[in-house]
């Protein structure tokens, strides 16, 4: 009973993760155009940003994955979880030097959104240790 209940959190912030991931790399990947000039940005080539949205939608197809069967996935918990910190912190950088040209929403939404999943894939890997390390 201890494991389901450990396990529950994961599953949820996997699906949060997921959820995100999914929306972002749609985004980038069929209309970088349209997300690009919804931020205020001056235009991009969507080549530059297309690649990311193929990554994007393929993490959050592995956390689909990961969500209906964590034992033994340490490795990509750990994975996404470095990722969304390390993504988080670099938005957080940019927002505060405000080196970006994009509107202050566009930038504040996701590093908020980012970091919070950042803390709670750390929380919820935590306390999923013993299910993610055994199967």
């Amino acid at each position: 009973m201890a494991e389901t209940n450990d396990a529950g959190m994961l599953k949820v912030v996997l699906a949060l993760f997921a959820i995100v991931s999914l929306v972002y790399g749609i985004c980038y990947l069929i209309i970088p155009d349209v997300f690009i000039s919804m931020s205020g940005s001056p235009p991009v080539d969507a080549g530059w940003i297309r690649w990311s949205g193929g990554t994007l939608i393929g993490l959050g197809i592995g956390a689909i994955l990961v969500r209906r069967n964590p034992a033994k996935q340490a490795p990509f918990v750990t994975a996404i979880t470095w990722g969304t910190l390390l993504t988080g912190l670099g938005l957080l950088y940019s927002w505060l030097t405000m080196e970006t040209q994009v509107a202050t929403w566009y930038i504040a939404a996701p590093t908020v959104i980012i970091l919070g999943l950042a803390i709670l894939l750390q929380i919820s890997r935590q306390k999923a240790k013993s299910i993610l390390s055994s199967g």
